[in-house]
């Protein structure tokens, strides 16, 4: 069985999406991290993908790896771990540019679809359940309050990075956050949509338990209907 949940940043996809997995015992994939790691590969090599030959290259040549230790992930390019890179404003402020390019989502959508073959899991990300798995069995969209998701969003990057984020602030993160918002909602290839037959949840004033809870009753409830 397949699991898609989708929606925009900082609604808590990853969260909430790793600990359903976890419950249920599905394997979780984290399909933003792909294209995460493949624009920070983008940025560090300083490759102009609008070359269509440079990219032809660099979408052959580009590999990604996941490692699991101790039930956490770590994301590799190459030999390079870039588990916290791929995480950085650096990263965050081109991903959807990158994203956008169809030929970029076209390799990862293969990859993705690879990956779900003879599994039980939940891929997380924006194009889930309206693109890449269109048939899944439970589909979910996150929402939220752009206000709310830019606190967490803030508070998530001091902490993790309290050098490289001295200067930022929240208007400054909800400012981006809106602007994403938008990219992603008006892209020409896999915009934000919420998929058909998929699930509504605004995350705003629940917590992540709430939500998984939520996520499980539903995916109960279509089952019980298919049964009938």
């Amino acid at each position: 069985m397949i699991i898609t949940i989708d929606g925009p940043i900082a609604t808590g996809k990853s969260t909430i999406a790793k600990t359903l997995a976890e419950q249920i015992g599905f394997i979780y994939f984290d399909t933003g991290a792909m294209y995460r790691c493949l624009t920070y590969a983008v940025l560090k090599e300083n490759s102009n993908l609008q070359d269509p030959e440079v990219l032809k290259k660099f979408l052959e040549q580009f590999e990604f790896t996941v490692k699991i230790k101790h039930r956490e992930r770590f994301y590799f390019v190459g030999e390079e771990d870039v588990t916290h890179k791929i995480r950085g404003p650096e990263v965050t402020g081109a991903v959807s540019r990158i994203s956008a390019i169809p030929e970029v989502r076209e390799k990862l959508v293969k990859v993705q679809r690879e990956l779900a073959i003879g599994v039980n899991a939940v891929f997380e990300g924006r194009d889930m359940g309206s693109v890449v798995f269109p048939d899944a069995k439970v589909k979910i969209f996150l929402t939220g309050d752009p206000e709310i998701r830019a606190r967490r969003r803030y508070e998530e990057l001091r902490q993790k990075y309290p050098k490289e984020t001295e200067g930022l602030t929240l208007q400054k993160v909800l400012e981006d956050i809106n602007e994403r918002d938008r990219k992603d909602s008006t892209r020409e290839i896999s915009p934000l949509i919420k998929p058909e037959g998929a699930c509504v949840i605004d995350t705003s004033n629940y917590t992540i338990d709430e939500i998984v809870f939520k996520i499980l009753e539903y995916k109960d409830s279509l089952r019980t209907h298919t049964t009938l």
